[in-house]
């Protein structure tokens, strides 16, 4: 292994560098994008496979290297403690579950959106159908859920989600169970908090700024709901393996 650097951490980096290449550097970037970011499930452009892929794609050269410096940083304590094999699955188990939550949040949001269209008599086919194509006529729209409500449902219905932050979370999570005597600070809030503390309380942030919309550390645009679920099911592995690391269903590294 490289040094510092344990083999699955290593391995994941260069995933994500070489796709983040492929976005920027592939003539029509734009369709790359579109083939592997994660869209709602009721737009045309989403596939299957991009519940894994939007995982190694990211938005800006800020967004990958915030999120590959915190893979090394804790992925490379987590991995040394539970192996390759563990921490892989602990890895995309937390991806997973990002999906979950947000996308279980955006079709919350979204239902939410149109009904007071379903209640004046369209058909939530009708809306999704023309979202897909020419989008929704504002002026037969906007009466009934404001310009405001149509900026949002639009949100929700075109929106990309990209990035390895739910991983990530969940990764933060592990780590802070393992040691959660460890000091950890925010670059922006440059404060020691033990980890115990820490963890919990990034997982608030992002629920109250997923409600609010306010967002306190991250850009307007970040799935927070995405950050929660990573976190919660990282949080859930851990604490199942520590709690049954004595027997049988102790996985062997």
């Amino acid at each position: 292994m490289m040094r510092g650097i344990t083999d699955t951490v290593k391995h994941l980096l260069i995933i994500n560098v070489i796709m983040f290449i492929g976005t920027v550097a592939i003539q029509d970037g734009a369709l790359f994008g579109k083939w592997f970011s994660l869209f709602f499930p009721e737009n045309d452009w989403f596939q299957p496979w991009q519940i894994f892929t939007h995982m190694f794609m990211h938005g800006g050269i800020t967004h990958i290297l915030f999120n590959m410096f915190a893979l090394w940083m804790f992925g490379t304590a987590v991995e040394t403690v539970l192996g390759s094999k563990k921490f892989l699955f602990l890895y995309l188990s937390a991806g997973l579950g990002a999906v979950l939550f947000q996308l279980g949040y955006y079709y919350y949001d979204f239902y939410t959106l149109i009904q007071p269209l379903l209640d004046e008599g369209f058909t939530s086919t009708d809306i999704i159908s023309a979202m897909n194509t020419s989008g929704l006529n504002k002026d037969v729209v906007n009466p009934i859920i404001g310009a405001e409500g149509l900026q949002n449902l639009n949100d929700v219905f075109y929106t990309r989600m990209v990035g390895a932050s739910g991983c990530i979370m969940g990764i933060l999570a592990a780590f802070g169970i393992m040691n959660p005597e460890a000091k950890l600070m925010l670059i922006f809030l440059p404060i020691p908090i033990k980890a115990k503390y820490f963890i919990p309380g990034i997982i608030i942030l992002d629920i109250v700024s997923a409600i609010t919309g306010q967002s306190f550390f991250s850009p307007s645009n970040t799935a927070f709901m995405a950050h929660v679920g990573g976190a919660i099911v990282g949080a859930l592995i851990m604490w199942y393996w520590k709690k049954t690391q004595f027997n049988k269903n102790r996985w062997d590294r």
